[in-house]
């Protein structure tokens, strides 16, 4: 295929047409967050304490039927346990008060048999507490991943068809098709928004050199066929599930940052603000793999190191946590440039589809690593972290894509560069070999 980017260079790289591009992808995706992130707050678990029925109890025992428990440093009311009710009625009938003249540390416990109460301080309800699903967090943490499977599916679905409707066809993949015409109508259109004017002939003479133009078929067996295009493919759907786990997992854990879960939710949303204007200038000026493992190397420090930091000193984890949400919204972002530079035109969705839904895996299992604090407060974070980590491997071995032209057939694609084991160890062993004069 002739080099398309000499085509069509007359248009110019940031003209009234891609801008009218540009604005309307943002648009597609406003529905995804919608859809994906109410969760935050529909399945947030507001403060609770057992329900305990007034019959027979005095107005001491009523205030001292909730066991305390000590949570980040503070004494909290037990959320799923009470003192056994039958025990507590002889007290009040004998006249005995708690405390005084009974030691509470002594007495059995129950669970909360009558239902719990919820304050209202934020919410006034949730799903949580609609279904009273405080204390089984085996029916809680599959319900949230269920509305966050939903959520990101209806988002996905109505961005699908507002992209159908108001994007206009790629010209680059209707001459991978042999639609020559048509490419042709939506430059010439790119054109006249751009102000500029095209050649008489932009894709040579698309009516009797259609051979120009031959028509590449591709399916996603052809990301299997050939070794190097299987580990990149295998590489990137890695890199993919991690990042979607960690941007997922804090999203999701917002509401935790705060009293306040409406203030963490908008400090969450405000730190994505710099962290794709950082990704625009990442694209302009550095090597995607190096962009890359400095996304995961500052996520994977900041995660490590919020489980360091003192309970008193909670602003620098909020920080240290904001600043891994910067490096998974920036890495993302870079991902979607990156998986399309590696592919050619006829493959490039179908990769993509490939690596967003795997992403899509990660997003789903993402709520169940958030619920791994009711085991140790700083597991999702070390999870997160370890992740992040780990994916530093896979992306140092990917292909380097970094102003290059994009290929437009797997041949070219083959021919990207990148680095093994084997010439990683002989260059190492070149370097350090030293001709040292016999005297």
């Amino acid at each position: 295929m002739r080099d398309y980017d000499s085509s069509v260079a007359f248009l110019g790289t940031w003209g009234r047409f891609q801008l009218m591009v540009f604005f309307l992808l943002c648009s597609t995706i406003l529905p995804n967050g919608t859809g994906s992130f109410s969760l935050v707050f529909i399945t947030d678990t507001p403060q609770h304490r057992c329900q305990i029925p007034d019959a027979n109890l005095s107005h001491e025992w009523q205030q001292a039927a909730v066991p305390l428990k000590v949570v980040d440093g503070e004494l909290q009311p037990n959320g799923c346990r009470r003192y056994r009710l039958d025990l507590l009625r002889n007290f009040s009938a004998n006249g005995l008060l708690p405390g005084r003249d009974v030691n509470l540390s002594s007495l059995e416990q129950e669970d909360c048999a009558d239902g719990w109460v919820y304050s209202t301080d934020v919410y006034q309800s949730t799903v949580v507490s609609q279904f009273d699903l405080v204390c089984s967090q085996h029916w809680k943490q599959p319900l949230t991943a269920t509305i966050f499977f939903l959520g990101v599916l209806v988002g996905s679905f109505f961005s699908g068809v507002l992209a159908d409707r108001i994007l206009p066809e790629s010209p680059m993949w209707l001459l991978s098709q042999g639609r020559v015409t048509e490419a042709e109508a939506i430059v010439r259109k790119a054109a006249k928004m751009n102000r500029v004017v095209a050649p008489e002939k932009i894709f040579l003479n698309s009516m009797s050199h259609s051979e120009e133009w031959p028509v590449e078929r591709y399916n996603v067996l052809d990301l299997l066929k050939n070794r190097s295009v299987a580990i990149t493919t295998i590489l990137l759907c890695w890199v993919w599930f991690a990042l979607s786990v960690c941007y997922y997992g804090l999203s999701l854990n917002t509401s935790q940052l705060h009293s306040d879960p409406y203030i963490s939710c908008f400090l969450s949303a405000v730190v994505e603000v710099p962290a794709y204007a950082s990704c625009s200038l990442a694209i302009r000026y550095l090597p995607r793999r190096l962009a890359v493992v400095a996304v995961f190397i500052t996520m994977g420090l900041a995660l490590f190191s919020i489980q360091l930091v003192p309970p008193s000193i909670l602003g620098l984890a909020v920080a240290l946590e904001m600043l891994g949400k910067f490096g998974a919204t920036a890495g993302t972002s870079l991902l979607f440039a990156f998986t399309a530079e590696l592919y050619p035109t006829g493959l490039r969705n179908t990769a993509s589809g490939i690596c967003v839904m795997v992403s899509r895996t990660g997003s789903c299992i993402a709520p169940f690593v958030v619920q791994l604090n009711i085991f140790f407060k700083y597991l999702p974070y070390i999870t997160l972290g370890a992740l992040a980590m780990l994916s530093i491997l896979a992306t140092i071995f990917l292909p380097e894509s970094f102003r290059s032209p994009l290929p437009e057939s797997l041949e070219q694609m083959q021919k990207r560069k990148s680095v093994t084991c084997p010439s990683v160890f002989r260059r190492k062993i070149s370097k350090s070999v030293v001709v040292e004069s016999p005297l």
